[in-house]
């Protein structure tokens, strides 16, 4: 039977019928792996801000030629690896979330600590800071 409200235990069912944990082990591998694909998610994230940065040439310090080529009119190939990416990670947060609605603590707390984690070592220090050129002492 499904849970409708948070419950702490090791028996848990993630995603598919054939994923249960019945045993501390397989519990603490299944929120290994919670951890694993939440951190992931953050570093794919990342990955497509970066992709998009530079097939739209927002990023003038990064010389990528191919992803910068034109495809087909207005599309490049760094949109169109922006688009993919975009995709992908879409379907992994849904995958996530899923999980999450499996209503085990355990595996909530995996993926929030695997989000915060991720964003920690993939995303905090990719937010380039603005500097005004024309008078770049008034970035205080």
């Amino acid at each position: 039977m499904m849970h409708m409200t948070f419950y702490w235990g090791r028996t848990v069912t993630i995603l598919f019928d054939s994923w249960r944990t019945n045993s501390w082990l397989s519990y603490g591998l299944t929120l290994f792996a919670c951890f694993v694909v939440s951190a992931f998610y953050q570093y794919l994230e990342d990955t497509r801000v970066r992709v998009t940065q530079i097939g739209a040439k927002k990023r003038a310090d990064v010389e990528v030629p191919l992803l910068q080529k034109k495809v087909a009119g207005k599309l490049s190939a760094g949109r169109i690896a922006g688009t993919v990416l975009f995709g992908v990670n879409s379907g992994l947060g849904y995958l996530l979330m899923l999980a999450v609605m499996s209503f085990n603590g355990g595996v909530f707390l995996a993926i929030v600590v695997g989000l915060t984690v991720g964003y920690l070592v993939f995303r905090s220090g990719s937010e380039d800071v603005a500097v005004d050129v024309d008078n770049p002492c008034a970035c205080a």
